[in-house]
């Protein structure tokens, strides 16, 4: 790689929180330069947003749509190589299908759109295009997750039988009030979709799930809720869990759940022993064995699989945290577009990152827990 991977912001502008944070991580190993951005929908804030991260002022755009366009006009080693899209669920679409429509790969914030037959729509376009689309589920770049995912595949769980994974938030625990953009937006059918809660962490815990265990959800018995009352879309719910193995689980997600911060656990069992992460103390993979003592795996050291050691940056000892976690993949798809642009195939390190597949997924899940929970049926087959 000669130069930087050079990135365009859609959305992130000021009081933004998602956005800075996909800044940080996209720029933490030195492989990615933002190159410029179209920072809001107010053509105003986005100038100014543009100013305040001292962006060149023809690089700072009014809209998407004159970025992409402008941004393909430029010479081949001026232009930015993808766009990262970091807007409420109801602007995911349309950006995305336009720049892999002019050429550019594509980062988005999960969920990766607004309704399934849009995710579907998106990834036809990018396997017509070859285009990488990569999205930011965050908690699969932590190391010791990739050390579960490893150990599973590599059979020392023995047959996996049960997935117990739950995401329990209380930010939500009252009404938001109304100059809380970030709870706005996410209560509105509009710029959510149909679900709330299960939109916004459910699908975290889904993607967690069978990313670390390699299975798929096949079936599903869902029950959410509105706990607050006055609002559009769920803000809690339960979901049982059947996978492709045989195996069952159970999810749980809520946003009502006072006094809790972000506290994603896993805990997955298999016939020779157990295996549980927690989020708030990424550092640690707990193994309990079925005839041995219980063993804790912990980030950093010499005896962790290559695919951790390749995502870890610090010495034992030193927490890996969220920008780390979320860092891991915009670096695995920066390597991975690097080494396309240079005539070379990307290693499987490279293309650990969720893409278009892992967000139709996605997608599939929200719509699937909803009409669950509205069916009086009780097992409801996972549809795509």
């Amino acid at each position: 790689m000669q130069s930087k991977i050079r990135m365009g912001m859609i959305g992130g502008g000021r009081k933004a929180f998602i956005g800075a944070v996909h800044r940080m991580s996209a720029q933490l190993d030195g492989l990615i330069e933002l190159s410029c951005a179209a920072l809001s929908s107010d053509p105003k804030v986005a100038l100014e947003s543009g100013r305040d991260l001292m962006l060149p002022a023809n690089r700072v755009y009014e809209s998407y749509e004159q970025m992409i366009a402008q941004e393909k006009q430029l010479p081949e080693n001026e232009r930015m190589h993808f766009v990262s899209i970091v807007t409420p669920n109801n602007v995911h679409f349309e950006p995305a299908m336009l720049a892999l429509e002019n050429g550019f790969h594509v980062v988005i914030d999960k969920p990766i759109t607004l309704t399934l037959a849009e995710a579907k729509a998106l990834k036809q376009k990018a396997d017509e295009t070859g285009l990488f689309v990569c999205l930011t589920h965050t908690y699969s770049g932590y190391p010791m997750v990739k050390q579960a995912k490893e150990m599973i595949k590599n059979g020392d769980l023995g047959t996996i039988r049960k997935v117990c994974v739950e995401y329990p938030q209380g930010w939500l625990s009252q009404p938001a009030n109304s100059d809380n953009k970030q709870a706005a937006w996410r209560a509105d059918p509009a710029k959510s979709g149909i679900s709330g809660c299960m939109a916004d962490v459910g699908t975290h815990a889904a993607h967690l799930a069978e990313y670390i265990s390699g299975l798929q959800i096949t079936q599903i018995c869902a029950d959410l809720h509105i706990v607050v009352s006055g609002r559009a879309l769920d803000d809690d719910g339960n979901v049982l869990l059947r996978f492709n193995n045989g195996a069952n689980g159970t999810l749980m997600a809520s946003q009502i759940a006072a006094g809790e911060e972000n506290a994603l656990k896993i805990k997955i069992y298999g016939e020779k022993g157990g295996m549980e992460w927690h989020q708030m103390e990424p550092n640690n993979l707990i193994v309990k064995w079925l005839d041995q003592p219980m063993q804790v795996y912990r980030t950093g050291n010499a005896y962790v699989s290559d695919v951790a050691k390749f995502n870890t940056r610090t010495p034992s000892g030193h927490p890996e945290g969220y920008l780390e976690a979320f860092a891991n993949i915009y670096k695995n798809f920066a390597l991975a577009l690097a080494a396309r642009l240079d005539g070379e195939t990307p290693s499987p390190f490279m293309l650990d990152f969720p893409d278009a597949n892992d967000g139709v997924r996605g997608m599939a899940f929200i719509e699937n827990v909803v009409a669950s929970s509205k069916s009086d049926q009780k097992w409801y087959d996972f549809k795509i």
